[in-house]
């Protein structure tokens, strides 16, 4: 049974459609949700919480039909939103345990699986401070305490990472890795950043505009692209760049002196020769070159197609 199942789910605020006939289905496992902002993918993840009606259309979570069922539906799953969620005035296991009553837990078992959680982590020493006066690190780890205290089959993560440092954001892809691998849970992870999704996920679904545009297992998407290369160079770059360009090959600057190229789709046995041509036409001097795997920021961008996906690239947005 897939974890969640959609069928045409629209939903529209106003004039706005955030969501247009969005029908798939979600297997077990750890899926990215990327999409520039405004793509529709916490509109997506509400409207299979139970928290936002749709327009049109259906959702099912683990079987439970998220119309007639919300409630049961959040019991079993974890949710950690994109915004702050903690209730001023609480310690951190206090609000913990508060999360975990809501779900259904008894308040003795909620108390002690707070203090488990938060040692899980990294908030042991602080689980007494008023969550008020945390880091933003420290609050959306204790965000991700409140969604896994009950022990949820599927988790939903809107933007985990929002507002870390680099130490904090690899410290809570680690948490997410390991509850996916470790303790089995589903995982569907909405980003923009699509570093973070290459780094925790297995499958990607891409949406824009409210539409899916593309789905499937990261790595068969990106070795269903043409093998590209990284070459390093001194010269006169900008007539080397037009002369690959006028080869037919897709040329992108990754920084001063370094490109890569991806050569044309023709089939040729000998791919890479277009760039010697060049090098010795332009009288430039290669450095370095060196065959590079394709990566889900080309897979991204070639679903995008266009205006949208410039903002998405190299784990930040623009």
């Amino acid at each position: 049974m897939p974890v969640v199942e959609t069928s045409r789910l629209t939903k529209d605020f106003g004039p706005v459609r955030a969501l247009d006939a969005v029908s798939l289905e979600i297997e077990t496992g750890r899926v990215g949700l990327l999409g520039p902002n405004g793509a529709g993918k916490s509109t997506l993840i509400k409207c299979l919480l139970g928290l936002v009606k749709p327009t049109a259309g259906a959702g099912a979570v683990l079987g439970l039909d998220v119309a007639s069922n919300p409630l049961a539906v959040r019991q079993r799953v974890g949710y950690l939103p994109e915004v702050d969620c903690h209730i001023p005035g609480l310690s951190a296991a206090e609000f913990v345990a508060y999360a975990g009553e809501l779900a259904g837990m008894p308040s003795k078992d909620a108390r002690k699986r707070a203090h488990e959680v938060l040692d899980y982590v990294g908030l042991a020493e602080e689980r007494y401070r008023l969550v008020d006066t945390y880091s933003t690190g420290m609050k959306q780890k204790v965000k991700l305490a409140q969604a896994v205290v009950h022990d949820p089959e599927l988790l939903f993560l809107d933007e985990p990472t929002n507002g870390l440092d680099p130490a904090g954001r690899a410290n809570m892809l680690d948490l997410v890795r390991d509850l996916g691998k470790s303790h089995g849970i589903s995982i569907l992870y909405s980003s923009h950043l699509l570093g973070d999704v290459e780094a925790v996920c297995e499958e990607v679904l891409i949406l824009r505009q409210g539409k899916v545009l593309s789905r499937g297992n990261i790595e068969a998407l990106k070795e269903g692209r043409r093998e590209g290369f990284e070459v390093r160079l001194k010269g006169n770059e900008e007539g080397f760049l037009q002369r690959l360009q006028e080869a037919g090959l897709s040329v992108k600057e990754t920084a001063p002196g370094r490109v890569r190229v991806l050569p044309s789709d023709t089939g040729e046995e000998a791919p890479w020769k277009p760039v010697f041509e060049a090098a010795r036409e332009t009288g430039i001097q290669l450095r370095s070159f060196r065959p590079v795997q394709s990566t889900l920021e080309e897979v991204f961008i070639e679903a995008l197609e266009g205006e949208g996906a410039r903002g998405m690239v190299h784990g930040k947005s623009t």
